[in-house]
């Protein structure tokens, strides 16, 4: 969920139509007799386990060389190589709206044919496909793990206070009234990192809001001052059992309070617990789902696809592409990935999770999830700050009234295109 994405929208315009040359295409022949794949992935704190895979699959295979880089800032590293043409053979990217314009550019190959694909769990296979902005024939993505986003909180509190975890909206509430009147922090927020508004948000809204509907919305069909004010609302009730000015407080503040045992709750994705057990190893971290419903059985899974692979239309050897996609989706290869980052495996496999994923395991294994709808939102919008702006003044009318003009003014072209879609009767 975190943001890399820089003004993806303006690359991708520029990309679209670009023909791509075989110029400095890394998959070709070397004076060593080898073919050499090169894999530019964007998770900065992922690199060791990149470099373990890396050295793994250079001493198990003699006839392919693989690279991995994983430069700072790899989104801008990655769309200066395709507007220069030189294109990675395999990029490791988010499931989110620079794949989204990286489909609309043509700049990656259909996969169809990759046996892998075999693998991977529906849930998310459906989850890119619906990050098409129009439907497009193929597949263009494998999904490699993802992460899962509701209440993360301190087990041991809980078992010593005899709290239960909440599976409704009122349990939610009331369960923070009695942490509260007990004398005791309940939640605790860096809403002053704006990104991390985000996280109750997509919780929230996957319970409360359509899938689809920034796609409905492009389609003209809803608005989403229609259908996001309980969203809103709740994030307004969440800040009720917040600490003091949680404004003043960035992630790094909310993580290492956490740790300390400063609030019962917090609401973040799995991918803060790295941060929260550097500051105290031993704590013991459970999780549970958003329960955004009034009904337990409305409540899904907020998960998205937090790395996947894809192969560029540059690379000149598919096969041995595929080679690498084969190792990277063996179940000690994203075990590796997995112990290093404490994320959800997509690949249809039993695999040892983290004990802070307990409470969602049946989620996940169930395949009820549905996607972080800040995947559909455009950089340009900072959707973010939007929401740390009206969690300031409280007006969720202002708010979602500048969240709809703001969404079509950001995203014109792509309405236009998604109702000419329409128009032609879902027919290219």
């Amino acid at each position: 969920m975190k943001k890399r994405v820089i003004a993806t929208t303006l690359v991708a315009a520029m990309l679209i139509g670009t023909a791509f040359s075989a110029s400095g295409c890394s998959s070709e022949g070397s004076s060593d007799g080898k073919t050499h794949i090169t894999m530019l992935q964007y998770k900065p704190e992922a690199v060791k386990a990149f470099e373990k895979m890396e050295a793994e699959f250079n001493a198990t295979h003699d006839d392919i060389v693989l690279k991995i880089e994983s430069p700072n800032d790899a989104m801008t590293v990655l769309k200066t190589r395709l507007i220069k043409e030189d294109a990675p053979d395999i990029i490791g990217i988010g499931g989110d709206v620079n794949y989204s314009n990286f489909l609309d550019a043509q700049i990656l190959m259909d996969i169809s044919d990759f046996e892998g694909l075999s693998l991977i769990k529906q849930a998310y296979l459906d989850i890119d496909k619906n990050l098409e902005f129009v439907p497009m024939e193929g597949v263009y993505a494998v999904p490699y793990v993802a992460n899962a986003a509701g209440v993360l909180y301190n087990r041991e509190m809980f078992k010593k206070n005899k709290w239960e975890v909440p599976t409704t909206w009122q349990e939610f509430m009331d369960l923070c009234d009695e942490i509260k009147a007990s004398g005791q922090q309940p939640l605790y927020f860096g809403y002053k990192d704006v990104w991390t508004c985000l996280a109750p948000w997509n919780a929230l809204a996957c319970d409360l809001a359509p899938a689809d509907v920034c796609r409905q919305v492009n389609k003209g069909e809803t608005k989403f001052i229609d259908e996001y004010p309980e969203v809103a609302e709740k994030m307004l009730e969440l800040l009720d059992h917040a600490q003091d000015d949680p404004f003043a407080y960035n992630y790094n503040d909310a993580c290492t309070a956490f740790a300390n045992g400063e609030s019962a709750m917090y609401c973040i994705g799995s991918y803060a617990v790295p941060q929260i057990q550097s500051v105290n190893p031993d704590m013991d971290i459970d999780s549970f789902v958003m329960p955004g419903c009034d009904n337990a059985d409305d409540n899904v899974l907020n998960s998205g696809v937090d790395l996947q692979f894809c192969v560029t239309n540059q690379c000149k050897n598919k096969e041995a592409a595929y080679e690498v996609l084969e190792f990277m989706l063996e179940d000690s290869t994203i075990q590796t990935y997995l112990d290093d980052q404490n994320a959800v495996p997509c690949k249809d496999t039993e695999f040892e999770l983290s004990p802070a994923l307990d409470g969602m395991v049946d989620y996940i294994n169930e395949g009820k999830m549905v996607d972080y709808q800040d995947h559909y939102y455009p950089a340009e919008m900072s959707v973010d700050a939007q929401i740390q702006t009206f969690l300031l003044d409280g007006d969720v009318e202002k708010f979602l009234n500048k969240f709809d003009t703001d969404w079509i003014r950001y995203n014109r072209d792509i309405i236009r295109k998604v109702q000419e879609y329409e128009e032609k009767g879902g027919n290219e």
